[in-house]
């Protein structure tokens, strides 16, 4: 490994990272250096956003310090047993790398993971040691995300939370069951430990700044999670009620989803063939409605087919359909809770219809200015002048509500 230049090992670590999607900068402190000192900004302008072909959003240098791992995880592609050429930065070329890719506004921050090398505690000195040498060396205010590692010293993992806006920890996949045959050498346990000891952390962090204000941030974005989803044979069930446990329990700022994607000289215990990318994308909004709209999982359950979102309609849409009865509701009357559960209206539509109901009632043009989605709220609303002719029967709706799902998302495309 140690012939390759900086490009080639580039080349090489950032490919591999792109497995792990939870890289998001929301929630981090403002920094910025409009003073003239330091390095870097977590704001502002200057910060350049390129966009994935599957719609995520990239504006870190997101890299391994290595893709050699110690463990052999059947659906990871830097296992030990992978037959992937191989490379490993040292600490000093990672933050070379980062200072030069921040100058030139190709980023906005850092998002560095590893495979596991030499042993837990080695592998998270090295990432700890970038992050203290971009902090404190070169007084860099841009945002980092360090991958933290469950069998880490815990004393690591609180430097860690010092020098790094967000820690997360892969839960790796949504059962225990599917941990243990496809990563036998992991512990679910000790992930949750891992987990449950950064969630005391913040939280001791956060009652410690509100006694002294001088106290030190850890972690101030918090923690986050990933799992692997369509690699083993849990349902959209399971992962919504694995999704909505680690929340409360952990108090994760995300759960963020990552279709399994084959990799060469795979297992045989894998499956041949990647989910559809729009199963990730069904279960986004499914994490959506637990956390800003009021569904419990279950709730969340009940707009399943047999245990699976359904590919064609958003969970929303489906849930309402098995649910008529509870339709349609009044714009000018409805609560703010049934509101939120109205097919087509998100959370700033229902802000907006309680402000504007105060001064007069909305009809259903006025809905129309403040939604796109006019085409779906029809069967389900009623306004000032609009009531629906009929209750439609669920399966007579289905194939318009489709349509202009359908419709919508070629507008964004």
């Amino acid at each position: 490994m140690s012939h390759l230049d900086t490009r080639a090992k580039l080349a090489i670590l950032a490919d591999a990272a792109k497995y792990d999607a939870s890289c998001a900068s929301s929630g981090t402190t403002k920094r910025n250096s409009a003073s003239g000192k330091g390095i870097g900004s977590t704001e502002g302008s200057g910060i350049c956003h390129s966009y994935a072909p599957d719609g995520r959003c990239i504006s870190l240098l997101k890299i391994l310090l290595t893709n050699s791992c110690t463990f052999d995880c059947h659906y990871c592609i830097n296992r030990r047993s992978s037959n992937v050429r191989r490379a490993r930065f040292t600490v000093d070329e990672v933050v070379r790398l980062t200072l030069n890719f921040y100058k030139r506004n190709y980023i906005e921050g850092l998002f560095l993971s590893s495979g596991i090398i030499g042993s837990s505690d080695y592998t998270m000195e090295q990432l700890v040691l970038v992050a203290t040498t971009l902090r404190l060396d070169h007084d860099f205010r841009g945002y980092i995300h360090l991958k933290t590692i469950p069998d880490a010293d815990p004393a690591l993992i609180e430097q860690a939370g010092l020098y790094a806006d967000r820690l997360s920890i892969n839960v790796e996949l949504p059962t225990e069951p599917g941990l243990i045959r496809l990563a036998p050498e992991k512990s679910a346990g000790r992930i949750r430990t891992a987990m449950r000891e950064l969630k005391d952390g913040i939280d001791d962090n956060r009652d410690a700044r509100k006694k002294y204000r001088s106290a030190p941030k850890f972690a101030p974005a918090g923690q986050s999670t990933q799992m692997i989803i369509g690699a083993d044979a849990a349902t959209d069930t399971d992962v919504v009620a694995s999704a909505s446990s680690l929340y409360g329990k952990f108090g994760l700022r995300r759960v963020y989803y990552s279709a399994f994607s084959p990799i060469p000289n795979a297992s045989a215990v894998l499956p041949l063939v990647r989910p559809p990318l729009m199963r990730e994308h069904r279960l986004y909004q499914a994490d959506w409605l637990m956390r800003f709209y009021g569904f419990a999982p279950g709730e969340v359950a009940d707009a399943t087919d047999d245990g699976m979102l359904p590919l064609d309609i958003d969970p929303k849409t489906a849930w309402a359909l098995k649910h008529r009865a509870d339709f349609p509701v009044d714009i000018n009357r409805a609560p703010r809770e049934m509101l939120l559960r109205v097919p087509g209206m998100g959370v700033k539509t229902v802000n907006a219809v309680l402000r504007s109901r105060r001064q007069r009632r909305l009809r259903l043009d006025d809905l129309g200015r403040l939604t796109r989605s006019i085409d779906r709220l029809r069967p389900f609303v009623i306004a000032a002048d609009w009531r629906p002719l009929a209750l439609a029967d669920s399966a007579v709706l289905r194939p318009t509500l489709v349509k202009a799902e359908r419709s919508q998302l070629e507008l964004f495309a």
